[in-house]
């Protein structure tokens, strides 16, 4: 892979990141919500990137790391908020 390709990977996959971390944030009604979405959303885009850096496919891995950890984010907010329920 040349370094522009890396480059280009690199640039697209945080302006994925931070498109979806703003989407979490703006969607949610619940700003704990949205911060917990989008605090998944970033550690699971580091992990992606991690990964994607030391086997290959950095983008695809950096979106799926960051899709996957929102999502995780989104899950333990609505576990925590059933069981503040309890």
């Amino acid at each position: 892979m040349t370094k522009i390709h890396r480059t280009t990977g690199l640039v697209a996959g945080l302006a994925a990141l931070a498109l979806f971390v703003a989407g979490c944030s703006t969607i949610e009604t619940d700003e704990r919500t949205g911060q917990r979405a989008g605090t998944g959303a970033a550690m699971g885009a580091a992990t992606g990137a991690a990964v994607g850096i030391a086997t290959g496919g950095f983008l695809s891995k950096t979106i799926a790391g960051a899709a996957i950890g929102g999502a995780g984010g989104f899950i333990y907010d609505q576990v925590q908020r059933e069981q503040d329920r309890d």
